[in-house]
Parts: structure tokens; C-alpha cells; sequence
């Protein structure tokens, strides 16, 4: 593997967790809260030539980093739990309720 390559892939690894984005861990009352994220990361490059003109040639490349919050792990004497910040099962049942009473506005209207 190119050395530029080795490079960026280990800066990537340095920089892409949830330490960096949110903090360090808090304690405080005998509980440890440690931030939990989930971290996606994406680059890519290429080259090309003209087909007619050997002369015109040209290269790019680009990367992103995103990170989003998932949760927190709370550590305390009775023991380790996840916290987790979105709960997708409300997130559903809000949806599928609004899905029935758009069906049932729409009957009573028609």
C-alpha cells in the first residue's frame, strides 16, 4: 500500500470516534457516562485523459467524515447499561398514527 495511502488511513482512525466529537468520559456521583456515535467516513479519487489529447489530463479526490449520536453507556456499582438517544419504536408508532388518522381525515372529507 502507497505510503500517502497508510497516512491518511491512520489520521482517519486518530480523528473518526466518538472521543474526539463529543469528550471525554464524565463521572460524577459515582456513574461513568461515556458517549457512544456512530462514525462513517467515505473518500475516493480518480484520474482521466481526453481520449484525442494525451496532453489534457486531470485528477481529484475528496473525503468526508460524519458522526452521529447514538448513545451513552452509563457505568455505575449496580452495572453497565446502554442508553440509547432515539428510540426508533416511538419514532414508528408516531408515524404509523399519523399514517391512520391521514387515512381517516381522508374518509371522512371524501
Amino acid at each position: 500500500m502507497p505510503e500517502i495511502l497508510n497516512s491518511i488511513l491512520s489520521r482517519f482512525g486518530e480523528i473518526a470516534n466518538a472521543r474526539s466529537v463529543y469528550g471525554e468520559p464524565v463521572s460524577a456521583h459515582g456513574r461513568t457516562i461515556v458517549p457512544v456515535a456512530r462514525i462513517r467516513c467515505g473518500f475516493g479519487g480518480g484520474s482521466g485523459r481526453k481520449q484525442h489529447d494525451h496532453n489534457a489530463e486531470g485528477e481529484g479526490g475528496g473525503g468526508g467524515l460524519m458522526a452521529t449520536p447514538v448513545g451513552v453507556y452509563e457505568i455505575s456499582e449496580a452495572g453497565t447499561r446502554f442508553l440509547p438517544l432515539h428510540d426508533n419504536r416511538k419514532l414508528l408508532a408516531a408515524v404509523y398514527l399519523g399514517f391512520c388518522l391521514g387515512l381517516l381525515l381522508r374518509r371522512r372529507s371524501g
